[in-house]
């Protein structure tokens, strides 16, 4: 399995970017030849469930996820804080993430995303490049959830 971090600063208040970094169709629309299908409907809250479809017609793999922990900012959770951990139950692609809110400062939040990743069927050995893929990847979705619309 493939672990990789990335981290954002952003001028955002925590419940902005809780919101943003947990709107599946929106990181979705960020990631090429990906959608989102089969979202648990209302604010995401631990069991919610989403798929990411990657592919091109018919040719492809779905992802489907489950929300195992759902911390939201503010009432009810953290002041300024936020924990989502996902599992990936898929056939192709397996592991967990985790997006994590931190309040910095009045109107400021920094936000880390973790993930181990695997994919069935890929060796051991290419876990750097998938790494390094994820990062990529995922850090342009993040920057571009959190970036000023």
């Amino acid at each position: 399995m493939a672990l990789f971090r990335i981290t954002r600063d952003a001028p955002l208040s925590a419940d902005e970017a809780w919101r943003r970094l947990t709107d599946w169709p929106a990181h979705a629309a960020l990631v090429p030849l990906t959608r989102a299908t089969a979202v648990t409907d209302g604010p995401v809250r631990t069991g919610s469930r989403f798929t990411m479809r990657t592919g091109i017609g018919p040719v492809g793999f779905d992802d489907p996820m489950e929300v195992v922990r759902c911390e939201p900012p503010g009432p009810g959770g953290a002041p300024g804080a936020g924990l989502c951990r996902l599992e990936k139950r898929g056939r192709v692609v397996t592991g967990w993430a985790e997006i994590e809110v931190r309040e910095t400062a009045p109107g400021a939040v920094r936000v880390t995303w973790t993930e181990e990743v695997g994919v069935r069927g890929l060796p051991r050995m290419c876990d750097a490049v998938v790494a390094r893929a994820g990062r990529r990847l995922f850090g342009r979705a993040l920057s571009g959830l959190l970036a000023d619309n």
